[in-house]
């Protein structure tokens, strides 16, 4: 059965085009697989935005995850740019979320009214340089700027979670330290191993393993595990005065 590589949505105006053949299973959906598996992100944020025992402030960040998986439902059965919007922007807004969390982690406020203020210029310079530019570009601004936080919040959730008040989540934290490392790894592959992903391994009877629809699975797994770590220091810090009064 031929395929039709334009499909329903048109020719793709998103600045990148994943390594999954497009229109492969249905006319309806660009990239099925990589559609399919965003399924995992909404349930990764829905799961923790239900779960009581979170600090609801970390369960904000959850309900911004379960946007970021909408947003990539749409970028990926589609291709379009408006849509590929849908799934970067919250994608932004939930790691500089994550970053004033990491930073402010106990009752009490450590800096100024200064670091709000330099989180939200962050996030306009992000936001316009998503949405104003396009191509090679586009993606260079968004994943420089998404890549910077996403790195600072790894490196400080690895900082709190060897604490040793933090004793009791260094299993989950190691496990979603591990799934998210690797998802990056596999997302790392599928970007620049294209051609030895899509052509080279089919040639010798092994099909496309979809590595970014694993990613998709992955960093979900990974991050609902680190912010577990992430409420569980939170309240913690917040009832030891209470405990100490």
């Amino acid at each position: 059965m031929p395929v039709d590589p334009v499909g329903f949505w048109g020719i793709p105006t998103a600045s990148i085009d994943w390594c999954e053949q497009n229109y492969a299973l249905t006319p309806w959906v660009a990239e099925f697989w990589n559609t399919l598996s965003s399924l995992a992100i909404v349930a990764a944020g829905l799961v923790g935005l239900w779960t009581r025992r979170f600090a609801p402030e970390v369960r904000l960040a959850f309900a911004l995850l379960t946007l970021v998986g909408l947003g990539s439902i749409a970028f990926h059965g589609t291709l379009r740019f408006e849509l590929q919007m849908l799934d970067e922007l919250p994608m932004l807004y939930l790691v500089t979320w994550m970053a004033w969390l990491l930073v402010e982690t106990g009752p009490e406020r450590r800096l100024g009214a200064w670091f709000p203020a330099a989180l939200v210029a962050y996030v306009l310079l992000a936001t316009a340089g998503a949405t104003l530019n396009r191509g090679g570009a586009q993606f260079l601004a968004f994943h420089v700027s998404f890549g910077a936080l996403e790195l600072f919040c790894l490196g400080r959730v690895s900082w709190l979670a060897f604490h040793p008040e933090n004793r009791p989540v260094r299993r989950p934290y190691l496990l979603g330290l591990g799934a998210y490392a690797t998802g990056i790894a596999v997302w790392f592959v599928d970007l620049r191993a294209c051609p030895w992903v899509s052509v080279t391994l089919p040639a010798h009877g092994i099909p496309n393993p979809q590595l970014h629809a694993w990613w998709h699975v992955l960093v979900s797994a990974g991050f609902f595990l680190l912010l577990g770590v992430v409420s569980f220091d939170r309240l913690r810090r917040r009832l030891a005065p209470a405990m100490h009064s």
